[in-house]
């Protein structure tokens, strides 16, 4: 089932100018949901749009590893028109609402035109953050770095910190950085107890203010 676009208002946390562009150009637009680990189909004139959620972006190498490329957090677009790397993958990291748009309609809009050339410079932002994560040798620094990431891409203030708005499992973090389920359960369990990090009642990732 496809949702109303103005039925749900928070879905653009970041980026008001794309998401007023959006329902100004599009007010009865559909939204497309996916469920985590749900792969999302990819078209050579389609563009998503992602309105809740994240997007985990990758490809495969001929070894049958996989590899992470980008995630495509709330506002930010993604799809084959976008990238020349193939294969690319798409799969929903957590519960995601998409709004598709034609590679034409972009075309036809100045102002959506705008507004995602913004969103792709923020991606290009996170692409270049991603790259310099692989850089680090011990895992450690790799899962801090990706969860510093992620609270600012969907970090929410809390009395204690930033609370990650989206709840990904130790398996989602482990095929982000490239390490074991095992590894991270562990990795987190130790972070907790440095005072690094804590979990709330919904087990969602809260990243504490220094002084916590």
């Amino acid at each position: 089932m496809v949702h109303s676009f103005l039925s749900d208002t928070t879905a653009f946390v970041d980026s008001l100018d794309l998401r007023q562009t959006l329902e100004q150009l599009y007010a009865e637009r559909t939204l497309y949901p996916f469920s985590s680990g749900q792969s999302i189909e990819l078209n050579s004139q389609d563009i998503w749009i992602v309105c809740r959620g994240i997007v985990q972006l990758g490809t495969l190498y001929d070894t049958g590893d996989e590899s992470l490329l980008g995630l495509a957090c709330p506002s930010m677009p993604f799809g084959l028109p976008l990238t020349s790397i193939r294969p690319y993958q798409a799969v929903a990291l957590s519960h995601v609402d998409l709004m598709r748009l034609t590679v034409a309609e972009v075309e036809r809009s100045p102002g959506l035109s705008q507004s995602i050339f913004r969103q792709l410079t923020r991606r290009l932002r996170q692409t270049e953050a991603l790259l310099a994560m692989v850089g680090y040798r011990r895992v450690e620094e790799r899962l801090k770095h990706l969860l510093l990431l992620l609270q600012q891409e969907i970090g929410q203030s809390c009395e204690t910190g930033t609370r990650l708005s989206v709840r990904l499992t130790h398996q989602q973090l482990a095929n982000a950085i490239g390490t074991t389920r095992v590894t991270i359960t562990r990795l987190i369990r130790q972070l907790r107890d440095e005072g690094w990090l804590t979990v709330d009642r919904h087990r969602h990732l809260i990243i504490n203010n220094p002084s916590h």
